[in-house]
């Protein structure tokens, strides 16, 4: 099967308040593929491997349950695996995107033994 055969069976889907603005970044900054995109309001399905994601223009008719304050998603965290972080990290500091928090090496317990990932 190939990663455009591929439709992870939960995707979030996350509502923007500059679409073109969150696409540009996910897409020129992370290296996210436009997988589809529709307008009305602006949408895209966005993929990198098998990793995927949506963006959706934030408007009044949608799936908003309460109201919303910059910055959104906040307590939501969300975990991207990829060959090679360095790439993504130089390309946000190119692009003035301050990390909230530096890559640190992480170890969490798994049962019986330990598993560790860089993340930021």
């Amino acid at each position: 099967m190939s990663d455009t055969d591929f439709w992870n069976p939960m995707v979030p889907e996350l509502l923007v308040r500059d679409f073109h603005h969150s696409l540009r970044f996910y897409c020129d900054l992370l290296g996210f593929d436009i997988r589809y995109q529709r307008n009305g309001p602006s949408f895209a399905y966005l993929q990198r491997g098998c990793i995927q994601i949506m963006l959706q223009q934030l408007d009044n008719d949608g799936w908003q349950v309460g109201e919303l304050q910059a910055p959104f998603g906040r307590g939501m965290n969300l975990q991207m695996v990829v060959d090679q972080l360095e790439p993504l990290l130089l390309a946000l500091e190119e692009n003035g995107v301050a990390l909230f928090r530096q890559p640190q090496e992480i170890w969490y317990p798994m049962g019986n033994r330990a598993s560790g990932q860089r993340e930021f």
